[in-house]
């Protein structure tokens, strides 16, 4: 199967367009069921962050102080994802900060985004709701570390990735549940998940 790359961004806000930045990113390359690389990096992109969200994530304007600049990291993550298409959980959040930090280093962001939320709410609607740590404990997956850290919400993403597509291959027989299966799938309404699998396997 070919890698995936499962990414969280710790941020000073909601959006890119509202002028707010990335302060942490991390990304967990997946092939197979296996992680087989790492990459994280705290950002300094310039930008305050503010008491509420130094207290939400425990990142500190003194930590983002000494981080190299936003322009280096977002490089870097880059080179390290290369042309691998991209997980998230809340995907469309951390797809508008992938673009609009590439943007800034002159590279676009082509990748498509997979979200484990939808999927989530696609595969699993008994679940008390669909947050990342809610799921985690339902799925009774080990902890991460703290959460609204970027390295430890992606390896969690991650091992729900690696959940969704154990199910997969459990409930509907699919061998090989690749990114273009999970793509589709987030895109079907709920009732419609077998005939999608069916279309998939042909």
């Amino acid at each position: 199967m070919q890698p995936i790359a499962v990414i969280d961004f710790e941020t000073t806000g909601l959006s890119p367009a509202m002028g707010d930045r990335a302060t942490e990113v991390a990304i967990v390359l997946v092939e197979g069921d296996q992680v087989v690389d790492r990459f994280q990096s705290l950002m300094n992109a310039g930008v305050r962050i503010s008491a509420f969200i130094e207290a939400y994530t425990g990142i500190s304007n003194a930590m983002i102080a000494a981080a190299p600049s936003a322009q280096a990291v977002m490089a870097e993550a880059s080179r390290f994802v290369g042309d691998a298409p991209m997980v998230a959980h809340n995907a469309s959040f951390d797809r508008r900060f992938w673009a609009a930090e590439l943007q800034r280093v002159g590279h676009e962001a082509k990748q498509p985004f997979a979200c484990t939320m939808l999927l989530s709410r696609r595969l699993y609607p008994q679940a008390p709701n669909h947050k990342l740590g809610s799921l985690a404990s339902f799925h009774r997956l080990p902890s991460s570390g703290r959460a609204h850290r970027a390295l430890a919400d992606a390896e969690m993403a991650a091992a729900l990735l690696g959940q969704i597509q154990s199910d997969l291959r459990c409930r509907f027989g699919v061998a090989q549940p690749g990114h273009d299966l999970l793509m589709s799938l987030q895109a079907c309404a709920r009732h419609a998940v077998p005939a999608a699998i069916k279309r998939y396997l042909g």
